[in-house]
């Protein structure tokens, strides 16, 4: 389990022989979570869901945010507002990007044969009006919310959004091919974290940790298989 200390804000020291930004940008922390549990219509989260948004909120009470980001659906909305009650005075934001959405359709050329199949057939569930307000949303969403600070101070953001963009998120900053972020799930209330710093490639620094999350409440949001693995 990683526990989360008391950040000391800083200027951002670049590695040698790389151009020194420090004056004019400084490094974003972006630290992502996936709403808490939600009842099967999803109108709420469920008491499980609440108590992980409050574990959440007392994990990442050191943290010196700067922002808290989340979409407009009440599951995330609710989540967002039980973490901030432990995180003081942090002002919040909703936006539509930080929303649930396909934030990418690849096409047949793009996937590996065995699982083509499959892959398409479940974005075939999305109408081409829900493909082109996912494609911009995510551009906004990737202005928004990654690449270096501007100023010369380092920005702490909580970003409360959805399994897509997360996994999407977290597909990008390690480079991987665009159509990757399908394999990817995100955990109710886990946390992942990405450091975006200027003239470096984004780190992911912390990937799905539920370590602040009791057995019990661990794996919402997966297959129920890998409840055993709590």
């Amino acid at each position: 389990m990683i526990t989360a200390q008391p950040i000391q804000r800083r200027h951002v020291h670049l590695n040698a022989g790389v151009a020194n930004w420090e004056d004019t940008m400084g490094s974003r922390y972006l630290f992502l979570t996936r709403h808490g549990e939600a009842l099967p219509d999803e109108s709420a989260l469920t008491d499980a869901g609440s108590r992980q948004a409050a574990l959440l909120g007392d994990r990442l009470k050191q943290v010196p945010f700067d922002a808290i980001h989340h979409g407009p659906l009440a599951r995330a909305e609710q989540t967002a507002k039980l973490v901030a009650d432990h995180l003081g005075d942090v002002p919040t934001h909703v936006s539509d990007a930080a929303g649930d959405y396909l934030p990418y359709c690849p096409g047949r050329a793009e996937l590996p044969a065995d699982s083509a199949g499959v892959l398409l057939s479940f974005l075939k569930e999305f109408t081409i009006l829900e493909r082109q307000r996912g494609a911009k949303l995510l551009k906004e969403a990737t202005a928004r919310f990654t690449g270096p600070a501007d100023g010369e101070q380092d920005r702490y953001e909580l970003l409360v959004t959805h399994n897509y963009l997360a996994g999407w998120l977290v597909n990008q900053a390690q480079e991987a091919p665009p159509w990757r972020w399908l394999a990817l799930n995100h955990a109710n209330a886990a946390l992942s974290v990405i450091r975006y710093t200027p003239g470096q490639v984004p780190s992911l620094l912390v990937f799905n940790d539920m370590g602040h999350l009791p057995p019990d409440l661990r794996w919402t949001g997966f297959p129920g298989e890998f409840r055993t693995l709590a």
